[in-house]
């Protein structure tokens, strides 16, 4: 709650503007600062800045809800707590499909198409919600130059032919999907960070991260003193605001991740740090097994 931008706290513009001048933008960069140095900086009395202080932080900190109103709204509007893959067993142990106002990791072994499936899953959050989509815009960050946009129009077509009989409709779809190449941790960061204003004017329901490990394999070698916790860092800190634009905007953030060339065996990037984890894997038979992990189950299914 701490990423919570600034403005969103119902501080005046010319105050934001002025705080954005000293690179302070977040509720967390404002509460982080001395009450001299807040002083300094907004040009107000001590006693305003105290009133200041109170306000931003009511404005991150998290609402108390009961666990019966959380299960009352889910139940509600069931269609809005998941986003259906499209793949029905897979939905089943879901209970629904992939869950909005969480995260998401996937992982495999290269090849076994884990970008594909992060394509499909940006085509089906565009859907009508009549179809089971979540009728907004996607933000898409690639990080190893693997989004193909001629890959994201053939499977819209092959999958959804009767709604995308037009090349107009594919077009608008096409708009709908917003991409970001980073190629680096600290703009992968960079990027998230600054998403929250655009998930509120692009309607954004869908956040992918394609992939986490790719950055993290480039810049962090576990061998080297000091790596293993830099990493770990990292990984904290992107779980964590992907986890407030997750629940703040109740909205799906997958996070894709592959596994290195030659492992046997696929380590997520992110396990214990999200509610749920799918490794995609080939199976013996002529398909994709999915293992699902969540914090209540383990599931296999083909």
């Amino acid at each position: 709650m701490a990423a919570k931008k600034l403005r969103r706290a119902k501080l005046s513009q010319e105050l934001c503007e002025r705080l954005s001048r000293y690179q302070i933008t977040t509720c967390q960069d404002f509460l982080c600062l001395s009450l001299l140095e807040l002083m300094k900086v907004t040009g107000q009395s001590y006693r305003n800045v105290q009133k200041l202080l109170r306000q931003v932080s009511l404005a991150c900190a998290p609402k108390m809800q009961t666990a019966y109103e959380m299960k009352v709204r889910r139940s509600v509007n069931p269609s809005s707590a998941f986003l259906s893959t499209t793949l029905h067993s897979l939905d089943k142990v879901l209970h629904g499909g992939v869950p909005c106002g969480s995260l998401t990791e996937i992982t495999s072994p290269p090849g076994c198409g884990k970008t594909q499936f992060c394509i499909m899953m940006s085509v089906l959050a565009t859907l009508p919600v009549s179809m089971g989509g979540l009728d907004g815009a996607v933000v898409y960050i690639d990080t190893e130059s693997a989004f193909s946009a001629e890959r994201l129009v053939e499977i819209a077509g092959n999958r959804f032919p009767t709604y995308f009989d037009s090349d107009e409709k594919l077009f608008c779809m096409t708009r709908s999907v917003h991409l970001y190449r980073e190629l680096t941790c600290d703009s992968v960061l960079k990027r998230i960070k600054s998403l929250e204003e655009e998930i509120i004017s692009k309607k954004v329901k869908l956040i992918i991260i394609d992939s986490v490990a790719s950055v993290v394999r480039k810049e962090f070698d576990t061998k080297l003193q000091g790596n293993l916790a830099e990493r770990s860092n990292f990984l904290a800190r992107g779980a964590s605001l992907l986890k407030y634009l997750a629940e703040e905007f109740s909205i799906p953030a997958n996070g894709a991740v592959f596994a290195e060339r030659g492992y046997r065996s696929v380590a997520p990037a992110l396990f214990r740090l999200l509610p749920t984890w799918l490794q995609l894997q080939q199976s013996e038979q002529p398909s994709l097994c999915c293992c699902l992990w969540n914090s209540s189950a383990v599931e296999e299914v083909s």
